[in-house]
């Protein structure tokens, strides 16, 4: 059973930076895709920043030029986020598609609890 869990979150100030990180556990075999999304009160879930299982990288339009999204390990997932704007309090999510062939299995996507970030 694949379970993740973000931490790195907080409250800080705007042009602020943040590393947000993703444990995976129990994938012990497989190949999958990994991506963050966030989402602020109100508002839809969004996609941040996303790697595929070749590590093809795709960003979202408030995500370029100051998010980076990197694998540390086999284990790790990692989003570096740099001049932190307020627009971007949202609770920030890191997910993983399973593989079905050569396809992110979005409907099988499991999903981290959340870690808060807040910038005033």
């Amino acid at each position: 059973h694949v379970q993740l869990v973000e931490s790195g979150g907080g409250s800080v100030q705007t042009g602020d930076s943040l590393r947000l990180s993703c444990r995976i556990s129990g994938w012990t075999f497989g190949s999958f895709c990994l991506a963050w999304f966030r989402q602020a009160p109100g508002k839809d879930h969004e996609g941040v920043a996303g790697l595929d299982s070749d590590g093809e990288i795709n960003y979202g339009d408030s995500a370029k030029g100051r998010f980076t999204i990197s694998r540390g390990s086999d284990a790790t997932l990692y989003l570096q986020m740099n001049d932190l704007k307020p627009e971007d309090t949202a609770m920030y999510y890191c997910a993983a598609d399973p593989m079905t062939g050569l396809l992110c299995d979005s409907h099988n996507r499991i999903w981290g609890q959340g870690t808060q970030v807040t910038v005033s």
